[in-house]
């Protein structure tokens, strides 16, 4: 017999005899289920909530609260709504200004003097012209006085909100006098007091100049508008064209005391009566 014909008998029947052994081995017990493991796939993060978010954000610095009421228009809201309320004779002059306004209306230096005369302090310490001129709607043209008396620019010129420009200055003004003429009102604009320097500006240094030259305009304004004039220099001006030292406010050259309000005094009712007389 062909020998590769005996070898290849050989392995087939010892395959045969193997696989009878593994078979008599595995009798009676169940077949293992062959399981199939995954691979492995990178693990994505899940993304953090708004929550974690916010947590992980570092602390932003608070702002402050933005200065919505530039003008302080909130100043004089309830005292308007009880003006109006009034009879019209009782509020038939507004004083409209700044810190020199306000002051004179306080006991402590106009001893009852707007009271016992009828007038209505309308001024606000530290404003300028334009702020002014934002209120004078509600504080002014609302209670339809007969007379309304404009005194301010020394805080334009002492620069508390911007460099001095004497154009807008000016332009402020004469936009509060048109209003109060449109509205049949007559109008006195006094003075700018003297003064020779500022406390709260002292870099500002002495503007005598400045306040002639604004005064020098607010007159030529007045003769030719045909409004009152009141002139406050003759009575408060000191011998260095300041404030006179002894009507300043424990030596302020801007802002005057009892005594320097009583000197006033005078030169407002004046110019009040020749208001009133004009019908």
């Amino acid at each position: 017999m062909d020998r590769r014909k005996l070898l290849t008998g050989g392995l087939m029947a010892g395959g045969a005899i193997l696989a009878g052994q593994a078979a008599a081995q595995t009798s009676g017990q169940a077949a293992m289920p062959t399981t199939q493991v995954p691979e492995a796939s990178p693990v994505t993060p899940p993304e953090p909530s708004d929550a974690a978010r916010a947590v992980q954000m570092p602390p932003q610095p608070v702002q402050p609260p933005l200065n919505i009421d530039w003008a302080n228009l909130k100043r004089y809201r309830q005292a308007n709504a009880q003006a109006m309320a009034l009879p019209a004779a009782q509020r038939a002059i507004v004083m409209m200004g700044d810190s020199i306004t306000d002051n004179w209306a306080k006991p402590e230096y106009g001893n009852g003097f707007f009271d016992a005369n009828g007038l209505i302090g309308r001024g606000i310490s530290g404003q300028v012209t334009g702020q002014m001129l934002v209120r004078f709607p509600p504080d002014v043209l609302a209670l339809k006085p007969r007379v309304v008396h404009i005194l301010a620019g020394t805080n334009d010129i002492a620069e508390n909100q911007d460099p001095y420009d004497p154009a807008i200055t000016t332009a402020n003004l004469s936009a509060m006098i048109t209003l109060a003429r449109a509205a049949g009102m007559k109008v006195i604009v006094g003075s700018v007091p003297p003064a020779t320097s500022f406390a709260w500006r002292l870099s500002r240094g002495n503007q005598l100049g400045t306040i002639k030259a604004l005064n020098d305009w607010i007159r030529a304004t007045c003769a030719q508008q045909k409004l009152i004039y009141a002139d406050y220099w003759p009575v408060l001006q000191g011998p260095d064209g300041g404030l006179k030292p002894e009507f300043g406010i424990n030596g302020d050259t801007v802002h005057p005391n009892a005594a320097g309000y009583a000197a006033m005094a005078p030169v407002l009712l004046a110019a009040v009566k020749t208001a009133l007389s004009r019908g």
